[in-house]
């Protein structure tokens, strides 16, 4: 004997308040955890952007000195050739003597191509390849991992704002959840149910391939 409809109405009511009410767990759940990550990610950014910071000023730092040591070359450069020119054989030396390690390798190799009888001689050592600062070295690789930095800031940012917008979607799942269990229609219930459960699962699936803060 088939049970009454009635009975078959409260049990399939029953299915439908049992699936509604473990969407809702799920998705408040979920909500807790993407705001959580949100957070998470937001304050990876912050100490991206502080990171950043430090190594942009540790840059700055090494160009200055680097700007100041080309100015001291050029300056002790220029006193050495016209000291030089001018048959100040002592003045030169004495200049030529407080020349820095960077620029004395550069400087002889520079003299090292007769610069004053031959044409194809660089103009100076400072077009020589030899010419290097480490702290312009320095400086160039500090610009390298501030740009890198940069990077990863950005890239925390967009992952605090996906876990953001998960959240949202989990509210809907909610609204969506708890709508349906205010409906009389069977049907109304049942079609509100089931896109709360295809959005919380398709949002589950998105969030899964985000990657997980553990530590700032």
């Amino acid at each position: 004997m088939a049970p009454p409809a009635d009975d078959r109405n409260r049990q399939s009511g029953d299915w439908i308040e049992l699936v509604v009410t473990l969407i809702l767990v799920f998705a408040a759940v979920a909500t807790s955890w993407s705001g959580y990550q949100a957070a998470r990610w937001h304050g990876e950014q912050a100490a991206g952007t502080n990171r950043t910071g430090a190594i942009r000023f540790e840059a700055a730092r090494a160009a200055g000195r680097a700007d100041a040591q080309t100015e001291i070359d050029v300056a002790t450069f220029i006193a050495w050739v016209d000291a030089d020119r001018t048959g100040q054989d002592e003045l030169a030396d004495i200049f030529e003597a407080r020349f820095r390690p960077e620029f004395r390798t550069a400087f002889d190799a520079w003299t090292a191509t007769q610069p004053f009888t031959s044409a194809d001689a660089p103009p100076s050592p400072f077009a020589m390849p030899d010419y290097r600062l480490a702290s312009r070295d320095l400086a160039e690789r500090l610009d390298r991992e501030a740009a890198a930095s940069a990077a990863d800031v950005s890239t925390d940012i967009q992952r605090a704002s996906n876990y953001v917008l998960t959240v949202v979607l989990y509210s809907v799942v909610l609204f969506f959840g708890g709508m349906s269990t205010k409906l009389r229609s069977r049907r109304l219930r049942v079609a509100l149910g089931m896109a709360a459960l295809l959005l919380m699962l398709g949002t589950l699936v998105w969030t899964a391939t985000f990657p997980i803060s553990v530590s700032v």
